[in-house]
């Protein structure tokens, strides 16, 4: 319940959502007596597009989750596994295509590789089922397909399948790396979703070391710089709301203990 509540939620916190969502009951509202709400809707949603599309609100939203955990420093010493989240693959756009296709976060998946390649003796975990609410495609298997084609040997990982969320890859990828006290794992995902999935790594019992991968900017410099199309900046908009309100909701239920962890 909570999975299904979590997504319809979801989908309208989404800025880019919420806003279409107020423009277009204005103009259903048109059609009726309240016109003169209806018109200061459909101008309240338009004004709010563009200054979220076009203004740095975006790249603002989402430094703070990048800049919070630093690269890793491989002087700590050789991982013992890496556990890579999914989130890189387009399964059903795989399946129809029968190719691999990899998404804005494809360096979950090229990072890994080089990972897998640089540390011959780490194990990996592919923590990846499916998000949607809908009956879709599991992601795992393509991804250990591509994985194989990157020169990863098979026997070197392990597909984790059932995950829905952030909190399942933890649980279920602890479930199956049953990781050994004072042994080294890395977590890879994007920068900005590294602090949502620490805590939820931390609080499943399974310490793990950032490794981010996927920047969406070069750091505080691009804080002050608008974007050039609207799409750009709601999309990155939309990526930084999902992760900080996914940080609030897992901390008010209780499924975190940090609301912002840090290294």
């Amino acid at each position: 319940m909570f999975f299904i509540l979590s997504k319809t939620l979801g989908f309208f916190a989404l800025p880019s959502n919420l806003l279409m969502a107020i423009g277009l009951v204005g103009l259903v509202l048109l059609c009726t007596r309240f016109r003169r709400l209806a018109s200061w809707l459909v101008v309240t949603s338009l004004v709010l597009i563009a200054f979220v599309g076009y203004s740095p609100l975006g790249r603002m939203l989402i430094l703070p989750l990048e800049q919070r955990f630093p690269p890793w420093n491989p002087s700590q010493g050789p991982p013992d596994g890496i556990v890579v989240l999914g989130g890189a693959i387009a399964p059903a756009l795989s399946i129809a295509r029968g190719a691999v296709a990899l998404n804005e976060s494809a360096e979950r998946i090229t990072a890994t590789a080089e990972l897998a390649r640089r540390y011959p003796n780490a194990r990996i975990v592919f923590s990846g089922g499916t998000g949607s609410l809908f009956d879709a495609p599991i992601e795992a298997p393509i991804a250990v397909k591509e994985f194989e084609a990157l020169g990863v040997a098979h026997d070197r990982i392990t597909a984790e399948e059932q995950s829905r969320d952030t909190i399942e890859n933890a649980v279920f990828s602890r479930l199956i790396a049953q990781p050994k006290p004072g042994e080294h794992w890395l977590l890879v995902t994007s920068a900005f979703h590294m602090p949502r999935a620490v805590a939820a790594f931390r609080a499943a019992g399974f310490p793990v070391e950032a490794y981010p991968v996927d920047w969406r900017t070069r750091g505080p410099i691009d804080a002050t710089k608008p974007f050039t199309s609207l799409t750009g900046g709601l999309s990155m908009t939309d990526y930084a709301v999902h992760e900080w309100v996914g940080l609030l909701v897992y901390r008010l239920t209780g499924r975190i203990t940090e609301l912002f962890p840090g290294p």
